[in-house]
């Protein structure tokens, strides 16, 4: 015995279509909703202002116009130094290995509040494609250090810091 049915290949193909756009509609609202929302996160940092401000959003004062900008390009290698600097970077989010061989801006700024500083202290940030990719705050003092932007635990911001010329090489 051979049973057959018949298939309206019409119906089918409406109502395939008709699934096909709600899932569509369901996506774009969805992925709609998550780039707002990554737009939100991640401001565009193609404005001097935008980025005085991410570094204002730290708890630092600087001098608005970056002492130096320029493009460097992150090593393609791997080596301690890169290795080092980066698991700092990491350990605020950023992950400079996935650049390895692109060129990036560099803007570095002057601290003017960094608490106790006797010698000048930097912000540099680290920016691809309007976005930041890394940075970190450089206390040039005989014992100062680098770290990642964020306030260093339990201080408060002083007024200002002494001034002088911050070269990178």
């Amino acid at each position: 015995m051979v049973m057959t049915a018949r298939v309206d290949f019409k119906k089918i193909l409406l109502i395939v279509t008709a699934v096909a756009v709600i899932l569509l509609a369901v996506l774009a609202l969805l992925g709609g909703n998550q780039e707002g929302t990554a737009q939100t996160a991640a401001p565009s940092m193609s404005a001097n202002d935008s980025r005085v401000q991410f570094l204002k959003d730290f708890g630092w004062d600087v001098t608005p116009s970056p002492k130096e900008s320029g493009q460097v390009k992150i090593p393609k290698e791997s080596s301690p130094v890169f290795d080092r600097y980066n698991t700092m970077q990491l350990g605020q989010g950023y992950d400079l290995s996935s650049y390895a061989g692109k060129s990036v801006m560099l803007y570095v700024y002057q601290i003017n509040n960094y608490p106790g500083a006797t010698e000048p202290v930097y912000a540099t940030l680290l920016i691809h494609k309007n976005q930041v990719i890394g940075g970190d705050i450089t206390n040039t003092a005989a014992k100062g250090r680098i770290h990642g932007l964020k306030m260093p635990a339990g201080t408060t911001p002083t007024e200002s810091t002494a001034t002088a010329p911050h070269t990178i090489n």
